[in-house]
């Protein structure tokens, strides 16, 4: 095997892994995990080692034991290995358990389903300071903005500076007087005021008031040294600051929000719900729960059973429990929008209801109850997951209702699972409507 080959090897060991974390889902013992920690197995895999090739042993170095002349690449015979006689294996193949937390587990899922959902934070925890980014008129001192002052100071000397040398050799040019050069620099865009002109005619000598016989004959002997050109050569000896260039940083109050969510699972438990069904209940929520807590800062859980009735349990129960009554959906709905009004209040949580049976429901109750129930429950997302292992039953109609009233809506999935097989397509389902 070349170093191309084992560079291959090693990029597939981050897919090997991804294809271990969907069958996983769907096969694996969901029961090994806990909340804070996912366990995969995984199948052991020799990464590749690098090692130099010590020319003075001589040959392709191949390990030890290789003979030279062998070809290169090539295993070496071992005891036991060809075409001997020997029992069949017993056993499975080599594996060992991969732990990640909910986070991790998360972002594996993300990648393997190409989401990538970012909650947002609801609950303000805290409001502190943040950059000094805002600026205000007034301030102390400490944040007066210096480099704002000093970039205005010095956009203002560049609009005003002039070449004062070449303004005075103007006021040499005979017959002119103040007025005249005035006028003339206006003409040669100089900013120059006529106070400045009248001090500096003022000061020159009477000799020097007719050294040039023309402005031309003046302009053909002077050089004009623009502002930026002197700037460079001496450097700025003065920047004219104002009062009303200043300006004082105070930094943005920054809002703290924890992201905190809680998950509703409700499960029809009533005596249609059999074993086959409770476990795609099982394979399809706990990925579920264990994706949010990654997500989130902080994650709770809620757990409702229901047949006719519905009754909160605690999460070592939901899975297993199995009633023989009849299955009223509509009072799952009753008793989470009751919990969600009085400890998980929209304006601090995100939430989270999802369900999961047969589809099959009491008559007319999907229509008259549920549906009104799920509109009027504020939510990031409702789901419902249908889990017929033989196909619907012909009064299975409740996930077709939903679907069918809730097609427009953004915030309302419903996935369908038969088998182990579509459990990553539903949670797929699931997890893009709240992604869009």
């Amino acid at each position: 095997m070349g170093l191309k080959d084992d560079l291959e090897r090693y990029r597939d060991v981050g897919e090997e892994r991804r294809q271990d974390l969907a069958e996983f889902i769907q096969y694996g013992d969901l029961g090994q995990s806990r909340g804070d920690s996912v366990r995969i197995p995984i199948k052991i895999v020799d990464l590749p080692e690098f090692e130099y090739d010590r020319r003075d042993m001589g040959g392709v170095g191949q390990g030890e034991g290789a003979e030279e002349g062998d070809p290169v690449g090539q295993p070496q015979p071992q005891p036991g290995d060809g075409d001997e006689d020997g029992e069949p294996g017993e056993e499975g193949g080599e594996h060992e358990y991969y732990e990640m937390d909910p986070e991790e587990f998360a972002e594996e899922l993300d990648e393997q389903l190409g989401l990538d959902l970012e909650p947002k934070g609801k609950k303000v925890i805290e409001e502190k300071e943040g950059d000094f980014t805002d600026i205000t008129r007034t301030g102390p001192s400490s944040t007066l903005d210096f480099e704002r002052l000093f970039k205005k100071g010095l956009k203002r000397k560049l609009a005003m500076d002039f070449d004062e040398d070449y303004v005075r050799e103007a006021l040499k040019v005979e017959g002119w007087g103040p007025a005249t050069v005035y006028e003339w620099a206006r003409e040669q865009n100089i900013p120059v005021s006529k106070a400045w002109i009248d001090d500096a005619y003022a000061d020159l000598p009477s000799d020097e008031k007719a050294v040039w016989e023309s402005i031309e004959e003046m302009e053909d002997n002077v050089e004009r040294v623009e502002t930026s050109q002197r700037i460079r050569q001496d450097g700025v000896d003065e920047i004219p600051f104002r009062r009303e260039d200043e300006r004082y940083r105070y930094p943005e109050i920054v809002e703290e929000r924890e992201k905190n969510v809680v998950v509703v699972n409700i499960r029809d438990v009533s005596g249609s719900m059999r074993q086959k069904k409770r476990e795609l209940v099982e394979r399809t929520f706990t990925p579920l729960d264990w994706y949010l807590t990654g997500k989130y800062d902080n994650a709770e859980f809620v757990y409702i059973a229901h047949d006719a009735d519905a009754w909160e349990v605690e999460r070592e129960e939901f899975f297993g429990i199995r009633s023989g009554g009849g299955t009223r959906i509509s009072s799952a709905y009753e008793l989470a929008a009751a919990v969600l009004e009085e400890e998980y209040p929209w304006s601090e949580w995100n939430r989270y209801v999802f369900a999961a049976g047969d589809s099959e429901n009491s008559s007319n109750d999907t229509e008259e109850k549920v549906i009104p129930l799920m509109e009027k429950i504020p939510a990031n997302l409702h789901a419902y997951v249908e889990t017929q292992p033989s196909g619907n039953a012909i009064n299975a109609t409740h996930a077709e209702e939903v679907e069918r009233s809730f097609r427009d809506s953004d915030n309302v999935a419903v996935a369908y699972v038969s088998s182990p097989e579509d459990v990553v397509d539903a949670i797929y389902e699931i997890l893009s409507t709240e992604d869009q």
